[in-house]
């Protein structure tokens, strides 16, 4: 990777017609008084930033399930799926992801499958990183089934901040570990539904890299893990 690939990273297409405005804005910023006209670069480049979308390695060992987002791994619990999608009515394992507004927001599948449903559920904007976001925030979920026959839920969940997210994919479409199937504008969060009897392999505040750190492995046997922060 070069210095300016370091600094310079692609932008999803979804960020394009944000970022113009913002660079309209900053035009007119200018002609109003230059020191404004700088606060407008500065949150133009902010924008384009938030909307980057650099390409991740996936690992691609079966039964590896990854991080559907960036960001700091916020709850870790027991809590029963969104009813909209359909699964069985029992708490499963769920680790959320709390995305904030300087981190990538384009959202990876968190493993191999195909699309058993997508809902879509409006509802409120309480801060993302709270509990009860989970049930009374506006939502996307999707069900995956995955090619044992087990079933991973991954959840977009609209923050105090986000109001719109976006969806890509539709039911019987079938995903890649690490394939991009969304994103959520300005800061939200993601959990993931893990089968029964699985475990996490992270800890509450690790950070996360969509598409690339291993949130759990189906062919485990080992413990959940625990942490430490130095």
């Amino acid at each position: 990777m070069t210095m300016l690939e370091t600094f310079i990273k692609p932008m999803h297409p979804e960020g394009r017609r944000f970022v113009a405005i913002f660079a309209g804005i900053t035009i007119i910023l200018f002609l109003i008084w230059p020191v404004l006209g700088w606060i407008g670069v500065g949150l133009t480049i902010w924008c384009y930033y938030f909307f980057r979308d650099p390409p991740r390695t996936t690992p691609t060992r079966e039964g590896l399930i990854v991080s559907p987002a960036d960001g700091i791994v916020s709850l870790i619990e027991k809590a029963v799926p969104p009813p909209e999608l359909g699964m069985a009515d029992v708490p499963l394992c769920r680790v959320s992801v709390f995305m904030n507004v300087f981190n990538c927001h384009v959202n990876r599948a968190p493993i191999s499958g195909r699309i058993m449903a997508v809902s879509y559920r409006p509802g409120k904007f309480f801060n993302a990183s709270l509990d009860k976001a989970s049930i009374d925030n506006e939502r996307n979920s999707l069900c995956l089934e995955i090619a044992d026959g087990r079933q991973v839920a991954v959840v977009q969940i609209a923050g105090l901040v986000a109001r719109r997210i976006v969806c890509f994919v539709k039911q019987d479409d079938s995903l890649r570990t690490g394939e991009r199937f969304g994103l959520i504008r300005f800061g939200s969060r993601l959990d993931v539904y893990l089968p029964d009897g699985v475990v996490p392999l992270v800890t509450v505040g690790q950070g996360m890299i969509a598409g690339e750190t291993v949130l759990a492995d189906l062919l485990a046997t080992e413990p959940a893990r625990t942490g430490r922060t130095d």
